[in-house]
């Protein structure tokens, strides 16, 4: 694969065609429910080849040409995402929280030669001088736009896709990386990249079960009623979730917005067996009022990633979810989503780690130098496995960068345990230097976390002269609770060591600004707290 030898799953589907066409096997089975809409394979298949038609037909949509959605989780994005690429395009999922310049650049940058968007997004990006296609818009469209259900017209029973040539190493998607610094750069997928994905869950989920000392055959037959959390534009969403449940026959149950009263109420009605999201939204869910007044016995297990996950969450899983499984796991954009997973026993016995790579993945830790460190020492986690990205749409640079022999060069700095497990130690741009001494600011905020007060917790680095950065934190703390700096600072003393002690506090009653993958966008907090 690009001049690289990986392990591959043998009987992934070799392309998105393939995924589709399989899909279809599910008939009638629901697969997406949003609100009181529900569609089932056979209809979303319908759909999504009639709409493949129409990107040919009516658009001039050619292999290689990159079709844009813009749009919150309803189920016109999967129909969406299908038919581009069902059509040979390129997808290319824009971030539902742009504003219209920045919904402007992504188009541009990718070159669309349609968007495909909900009515609050196309106005947005009404300047951009793209094509659109609008769904569920509460006004008059933009000028020259097309409605979504007129442009799909009678979708007939007989439908298939345009007759498209489509192999592994073709490109598939483009992924806009979360942008916390520079402008965003678009992750170019292959076909590969999105077929290993939904071997790569149901590998980590079995393995999950056999490690409990349950029958993964029985496991295996039991229907996934997924509850998504974050957005489908993210990788998470995208890769580890959407595209699995449509490989499996599963159902998956849609929000407008992630609202945690309104999640526990889908999870009593649909029955759902697992949530999947960052751990900011299994915190929620788990502290909300309503927590105790439905039932969610269906619910197995809630996975998260995308973010650290502080061991108190896993604590809180226990308390309040006993005998459900928690599952933390580790991916990237450039990595289609899920790499390193950690659930069941090995989570319990290793709250603080991510677990240990996929089956197709490769995993070392690297000095500045490229040179494999011994165990337990910290360095930058590298991957390597039939997940990873091709490069960076249209930035060679950049690629040559961050994809060195095989190798994608995450910028996590970790350390592996005798045993293989990983554990993230922090971001290397986001560590703070105090006179010398390295503090990784994941090992500070999950010491806050810890604190009964503290709901959430974000540390940055305060420039210093003397000794170059000090420690400061950013703090949500729980409603009705108290504390102040001098109470977290005494909570802290003798568990930190006082040089990773914050020096300084903010306390803030809003939510800590975050993106859609759930990570703390530290450069806000730094330019509100620091003018930086």
């Amino acid at each position: 694969m690009r001049g690289s030898t990986v392990r591959t799953w043998k009987h992934a589907p070799e392309t998105f065609r393939a995924l589709l066409d399989n899909s279809r096997l599910h008939g009638e089975q629901i697969f997406l429910v949003y609100e009181d809409e529900r569609i089932s394979y056979e209809e979303h298949y319908r759909r999504a080849a009639t709409l493949a038609v129409r990107l040919v037909e009516d658009y001039g949509v050619a292999k290689g040409d990159r079709v844009a959605i813009a749009m919150r989780n309803y189920p016109e994005w999967v129909v969406a995402f299908s038919a581009a690429l069902a059509a040979g395009a390129i997808a290319v999922p824009l971030n539902a929280w742009w504003t219209g310049p920045e919904l402007e650049y992504g188009l541009s940058d990718s070159g669309a030669k349609v968007l495909i968007a909900d009515g609050e997004r196309a106005e947005r990006a009404q300047g951009a001088g793209v094509p659109m296609i609008v769904t569920r818009a509460a006004g008059p469209l933009p000028a020259g736009a097309r409605a979504f259900t007129d442009v799909l017209g009678e979708v007939r029973a007989e439908v298939t896709p345009p007759p498209v040539e489509q192999a592994p190493e073709d490109p598939a998607t483009i992924f806009y990386t979360s942008g916390t610094t520079g402008r965003p750069k678009g992750a170019l997928g292959t076909h590969r990249n999105l077929g290993q994905s939904p071997m790569s869950v149901a590998y980590a989920l079995l393995r999950s079960v056999a490690l409990a000392g349950k029958d993964p055959s029985t496991a295996a037959g039991t229907r996934r009623i997924t509850l998504l959390a974050v957005p489908l534009f993210h990788a998470t969403g995208c890769f580890a979730v959407m595209a699995p449940t449509m490989f499996t026959g599963g159902g998956l149950v849609l929000m407008y917005k992630w609202d945690p009263g309104q999640a526990l109420r889908l999870i009593e009605r649909e029955k759902v067996t697992t949530m999947t999201g960052v751990p900011t939204n299994a915190w929620q869910l788990l502290s909300h009022p309503d927590f105790g007044d439905h039932d969610i016995s269906s619910l197995g297990g809630i996975s998260y990633g995308g973010a650290p996950a502080p061991p108190k969450l896993l604590e809180r899983i226990g308390d309040r979810l006993p005998r459900r499984q928690a599952s933390n796991g580790y991916g990237m954009t450039e990595t289609t989503a899920l790499a390193i997973y950690n659930s069941g026993p090995t989570y319990l016995a290793r709250p603080d780690s991510i677990g240990l790579p996929l089956a197709v993945c490769d995993a070392r830790v690297r000095d500045p130098l490229g040179v494999e460190v011994p165990v337990g020492q910290v360095g930058e986690l590298c991957l390597r496995g039939p997940n990873v990205i091709a490069g960076y749409w249209n930035r060679p640079d950049s690629t040559a960068e961050t994809f060195i022999d095989g190798w994608l060069h995450t910028g996590d700095l970790a350390k592996v345990d005798e045993d293989g497990f990983v554990y993230i130690v922090d971001r290397a741009k986001d560590m703070v230097i105090r006179g010398g001494e390295n503090v990784y600011c994941a090992e500070v905020e999950a010491a806050l976390f810890e604190h009964p007060a503290v709901d959430d917790a974000a540390v940055i680095g305060i420039p210093d002269e003397e000794l170059g950065e000090q420690v400061g934190a950013v703090v949500r703390l729980r409603p009705g609770a108290s504390a102040d700096a001098e109470e977290l600072r005494g909570f802290l003393d003798g568990v930190l060591a006082p040089f990773k002690i914050p020096v300084r506090f903010w306390f803030r009653e809003t939510e800590l600004p975050r993106n859609p993958g759930g990570k703390i966008l530290k450069t806000h907090l730094r330019k509100e707290t620091l003018g930086l």
